[in-house]
């Protein structure tokens, strides 16, 4: 099969579009026939930091058909349409085909394409953990969502509203009407307006992949409020490690997420998604051999929510190009 795989010996880009075995699954594992696969912050940020999964094979958000089954798995078929996070059981999207845990699998909602399913996993159940686990989210709440225009914001501002909030967006100019358009009452365009600077008071704060003052953002809390950083850098992570424990002292709270994999949370999703109240947002799409291309582009940190790749069965490699 074909599939993009690491490999740091190559003298151009380190992904490389090549020939390998196809797996077989175990006992509890799925074979997939991949269609779409979406890029991650983790997956270029993990290659940045040399941190390589076995199969070397990048790539947890994937959306596609079984092809075969292993003898225990019960509750799927060969044939059915389902999506998955691979991130718990090593990754390996990257490939025309990906051997998947039977407990990591959902059935693909039937409204949205490959591409669309595969935009969801990672970037969807980071933010619903974030807002709803972390951030003690209530109907009638004030939230503010930094970084509101990447996989985990878009996601956010509509989550945060399913869950009756009062959704303020922080973005650039480019990103304002797609932030209005997602559910956002309120939009701060950051290239014109400091929002630190902003009287109002927030019960969560959920800051979303940048390298936010925690000090200025502690201050926008009402009290008892709850900050919620989701990713950055290990740099940025690890002083809001550091410094949250700190000014977490008194009632208002700073605190990190790192989502894990979760077949329930999975099926909310799909739910929401089935019933058209989370739409997934793609700038662009890449076919398989410009995986590399992809994972550049998503890499920069401007991407207008998803970047995917196609692998099998699209005809849309070109519309978001």
């Amino acid at each position: 099969m074909k599939a993009v795989v690491y490999n740091n010996k190559s003298s151009n880009d380190r992904l490389v579009y090549t020939d390998i075995e196809k797996p077989s699954p175990a006992d509890s594992e799925v074979l997939v026939k991949v269609h779409a696969v979406s890029v991650n912050a983790a997956d270029y940020r993990s290659m940045k930091m040399g941190i390589i999964p076995n199969k070397k094979i990048f790539g947890a958000d994937i959306a596609g058909i079984i092809e075969s089954v292993g003898k225990d798995v019960t509750l799927f078929s060969p044939g059915d349409e389902v999506f998955a996070d691979l991130s718990d059981s090593g990754s390996g999207g990257f490939a025309e085909y990906a051997v998947v845990p039977e407990k990591q699998l959902a059935f693909k909602p039937g409204n949205l394409s490959f591409e669309e399913a595969a935009a969801l996993p990672l970037a969807s159940v980071t933010a619903l953990q974030a807002i709803r686990d972390k951030g003690k989210i209530c109907d009638g709440q004030q939230v503010l969502i930094l970084g509101s225009s990447g996989g985990v914001g878009t996601y956010a501002i509509q989550l945060a509203g399913y869950f009756g909030a009062e959704v303020t967006a922080v973005c650039s100019t480019r990103h304002t009407v797609q932030a209005l358009s997602l559910g956002a009452d309120r939009v701060i365009d950051y290239t014109k307006e400091n929002f630190t600077a902003n009287s109002r008071k927030y019960d969560l704060i959920l800051a979303v992949n940048g390298n936010y003052p925690l000090l200025k953002c502690r201050r926008l809390l009402k009290k008892s409020g709850i900050y919620v950083m989701v990713g950055g850098t290990l740099k940025q992570i690890f002083k809001a490690l550091i410094f949250g424990r700190f000014l977490s002292l008194g009632s208002r709270k700073m605190r990190t997420v790192a989502a894990k994999p979760n077949r329930e949370d999975l099926g909310l999703i799909a739910k929401l998604a089935e019933e058209g109240r989370l739409k997934p947002v793609i700038e662009k799409i890449y076919p398989l051999e410009k995986t590399a291309e992809a994972m550049r582009y998503a890499g920069e940190g401007h991407a207008k929510g998803k970047v995917v790749i196609v692998v099998a069965g699209s005809q849309e490699v070109n519309s978001l190009r």
